[in-house]
């Protein structure tokens, strides 16, 4: 089964607009687990506009009690980056090849062009017990290259699937992502996916098999806005739970 991963990146946002701790990053990090929800997720960035240092702690102490629930940080492999990680020890790091000041992250790694790097990265992560994970565009021709870095899964970059989605350009994009997931299961890499992910696409692009993990973030928040929370996560674990129907929402 799918693992639902929630980022809490927006909770830390919605924080950090009035100077309080309210929100709280942890305590909204509980309500997900109350209801069922198997992984959290954090991008950590260097200007800490939403994700902090301290949250990364808190969190991975906070987690530390649940050791079914995966902990997954993203970011750019930076030295201090890499020294929080290894210091929160979380079950998965993914890598993304953002710039310092970018608003979001908006593609996938040039594997071979950054290989040396990205190869002592995954050694760092390897040795410190941490699953490592490349974000990376539908392009099946990058898995070997995935594979030659040392690389344990990738992370497809979902934004090109996502706006395409209920048009009939869908359809040949969705081919190049399943295409790249068969050919990183045959390489002996898992396949993680996350970007623009919503109640409204993610049944759709579950039809690829053996997804282990989708990071969703941004989307979820705001449909639990509108919604509520129990409902849209219930509907959400239905849907990576492989379980038959349609979204109430869309």
């Amino acid at each position: 089964m799918t693992v639902l991963s929630v980022n809490v990146n927006k909770i830390a946002l919605l924080r950090n607009s009035r100077g309080r701790d309210f929100p709280n990053v942890v305590n909204f990090g509980q309500r997900f687990l109350n209801l069922g929800v198997k992984g959290i997720t954090v991008h950590p960035r260097p200007d800490e506009r939403h994700i902090t240092r301290q949250d990364v702690q808190d969190l991975a102490e906070f987690l530390s009690l649940y050791p079914d629930v995966e902990f997954n940080i993203e970011g750019y492999p930076s030295d201090e980056f890499l020294q929080l990680v290894c210091d929160a020890r979380p079950a998965q790091c993914t890598l993304v090849p953002d710039e310092p000041g970018q608003l979001t992250s908006d593609h996938g790694w040039d594997v071979e062009a950054h290989q040396d790097q990205l190869q002592s990265v995954t050694k760092t992560l390897r040795e410190a017990g941490i699953r490592s994970s490349l974000f990376l565009d539908p392009k099946p021709e990058y898995v070997p290259a995935v594979k030659a870095v040392g690389a344990d899964r990738i992370e497809l970059y979902t934004e090109e699937y996502a706006s395409h989605f209920g048009l009939e350009a869908e359809h040949p994009i969705f081919e190049s992502y399943a295409a790249t997931a068969v050919a990183a299961e045959e390489a002996g890499i898992g396949v993680n996916a996350g970007h623009d992910l919503d109640l409204k696409n993610l049944r759709r692009f579950l039809q690829i098999p053996n997804i282990k993990e989708v990071s969703i973030g941004h989307a979820l928040v705001v449909e639990c806005m509108i919604h509520g929370m129990e409902a849209v996560i219930k509907e959400y674990l239905a849907i990576v739970a492989g379980e038959e129907g349609f979204s109430h929402y869309y």
